[in-house]
């Protein structure tokens, strides 16, 4: 049974683009949106490093262009990517921010939605700590819902955005956040952040 109290009470800050509470490690893999963008999109992803290992700080590392090769073998095949995520939701739904909410993190690569291609102009990317085939943790589903409300109640673009993964704007290429991700869970945690409810 999902309660409200459970979920983390989050609120992001107009003027900086950033949410609190939550541990900020700045990614330098982000620039300026374009002129005149309007974020109305957000996209789920999940990460884990190595594949199918969690904890540690390799995620940070690696969105912060720090990733000790040395550590594992599938390391090196990635440590020349450029990437990042405006936040990162851990598996026990403790909060990373990376990038500001109003500035461009470069999580979606070539992407289409509903036409429009290079989703990392107008969306917000939230990275989960996880993979396609390990069922995501339910503090996790607590925390992102918490974060879309908080997204919702700050940019009212994004009020009634598309929430989609990564495999939806880039098919073929993408799978996550995968088959374990629970689409009607999320939509449960949405629903007792947008109403309100609590239990004590």
């Amino acid at each position: 049974m999902l309660h409200r109290a459970q979920s983390p009470s989050l609120s992001v800050d107009p003027a900086t683009g950033l949410v609190a509470p939550a541990r900020q490690c700045t990614s330098p893999n982000q620039d300026l949106r374009p002129s005149g963008a309007v974020i109305d999109l957000i996209v789920v992803h999940g990460i884990s490093l190595p594949p199918g290992a969690f904890g540690g700080d390799h995620v940070r590392a690696f969105f912060c262009n720090q990733l000790d090769t040395t550590e594992h073998p599938y390391f090196a095949s990635i440590a020349d990517l450029r990437v990042s995520a405006h936040a990162l939701v851990h598996r026990d739904g403790a909060l990373t921010q990376f990038v500001a909410f109003d500035r461009r993190a470069w999580h979606a690569g070539v992407s289409s939605h509903n036409g429009r291609e290079r989703c990392n102009d107008f969306s917000v990317g939230i990275e989960l700590e996880g993979c396609d085939d390990v069922p995501y943790a339910s503090a996790q589903y607590n925390t992102l819902a918490a974060l879309i409300a908080a997204l919702r109640a700050t940019y009212p673009t994004l009020a009634n955005a598309d929430v989609v993964g990564h495999s939806d704007i880039a098919p073929g290429r993408k799978t996550d956040p995968g088959a374990a991700f629970d689409w009607t869970q999320l939509d449960a945690c949405l629903a007792l952040c947008a109403g309100g409810e609590s239990s004590a």
